[in-house]
């Protein structure tokens, strides 16, 4: 059965079938131009049947062969119109209305160009057994067409209401669950955590270094229960997600790295967000081994729209001058590959500033607009840090 936004179109779209069916016998049984009223019959009897069939088959299942079957026997009934009207002609084909059913079934079912792709087929059908091709607008070609785009765009709203609605509710299931996980840690982990780091400082010795660690794991956790679950949705041009950039960043804030971002989503198709985390995780493993772990670091990330941009920065001793040359020429690749190659690979930017005894700065550009992002993730040798 149909269920959601768009259950209400399939069963108005039986309703007013039945309705053309019942508007068709009046026809039959009121006008006298009809020459073979039993053929009309006839007709109208199998407009009946498949009424039912179809109203029963679109309750179920809504694919395209039977839409495809549910276009045929319309034309097929419309076809049969002069057999009933004989030379003279009726004012109305004894199909009537009903020949509109099957084109708001492929406007619902395909939105507006399936609709006038189906009010064409049968508009078609109908100028075939015109005399005149100035009678084909009086006819209801051009309500039909009229009948399509509007019934198509209100059905693609429904079905994009439904979606956001849909994951409207998933978030908030989602955020629910992680507020109640986040309690029960609160009361339970952070506060083991904050006892051993207190202790650790007050007893010192390899206990102040445990009491370090547990400090670290506190922050960390602290960040994970406070940031924002990863949202994803649908990419228009393929079949990647959308990936808050920000809560991937959010994620490396311990008690010696500081995260900060805008306070907006900075949303990149999963695997891009990916390579761009990696990079920065990259960045902050550097720092730890090469200044230390009680060096301090901090992330920025902020979009302007065109552009994301992430700058690492630690208080360390800095690069000496030339460092990262020579290790380029002795084949040490961490920067080079784990940082600029996957940063570049994404159509961004690398830009590294460092002051012996005053630390460096690692900033990091991709693009932020869609019409700029790849078609998907770059294949190439693997990346060490």
């Amino acid at each position: 059965m149909h269920e959601g936004m768009q259950g209400p179109f399939w069963r108005a779209i039986t309703v007013f079938r039945i309705a053309s069916v019942g508007y068709a016998a009046v026809l039959l049984g009121t006008a006298d131009s009809y020459a073979r009223p039993a053929v009309g019959w006839l007709v109208i009897a199998v407009m009946a049947l498949w009424t039912a069939a179809a109203g029963f088959a679109y309750a179920r299942f809504t694919g395209w062969l039977l839409l495809v079957v549910d276009l045929a026997v319309t034309v097929g009934c419309l076809l049969a119109s002069p057999f009933v009207q004989g030379t003279a002609g009726g004012s109305v084909p004894i199909t009537a209305t009903w020949v509109a059913g099957p084109v708001l079934a492929w406007a619902v079912r395909g939105g507006r160009r399936a609709g006038i792709a189906a009010a064409i087929v049968v508009s078609a059908a109908d100028a075939a057994l015109r005399d005149s091709p100035a009678a084909i607008a009086g006819n209801g070609t051009v309500l039909l067409l009229l009948a399509a785009v509007a019934v198509g765009h209100v059905s693609r709203l429904a079905k994009e209401a439904e979606e956001q609605l849909r994951n409207a509710t998933r978030a908030e299931a989602a955020t629910r669950e992680r507020e109640r996980l986040a309690r029960g840690i609160h009361d339970s982990v952070l506060q083991v955590l904050a006892l051993v780091q207190r202790r650790g400082q007050e007893l010192g010795g390899d206990a102040a270094e445990l009491g370090r660690l547990a400090g670290e794991q506190e922050a960390a956790l602290r960040e994970l229960i406070r940031s924002e679950p990863v949202r994803s949705e649908p990419a228009s041009g393929h079949g990647d997600g959308l990936t808050d950039l920000a809560t991937r960043l959010r994620r490396y804030g311990t008690a010696r790295v500081t995260v900060t971002t805008d306070g907006t989503p900075m949303p990149l198709p999963d695997w891009y967000a990916d390579e761009v985390a990696a990079a920065v995780g990259a960045a902050l493993e550097n720092v730890r081994r090469h200044c230390g772990d009680g060096t301090m670091a901090w992330v920025f990330a902020e979009s302007d729209g065109d552009a994301i941009t992430v700058t690492i920065r630690d208080d360390g001793q800095g690069i000496p001058d030339g460092r990262l040359q020579r290790a380029a020429a002795e084949g040490r690749m961490g920067v080079a590959r784990s940082i600029r190659g996957r940063i570049a690979d994404l159509g961004g930017t690398v830009d590294i500033v460092s002051t012996t005894g005053r630390g460096t700065e690692v900033e990091l550009t991709v693009p932020a607009r869609r019409s700029s992002w790849l078609a998907g993730p770059p294949h190439g040798p693997g990346r060490t840090a």
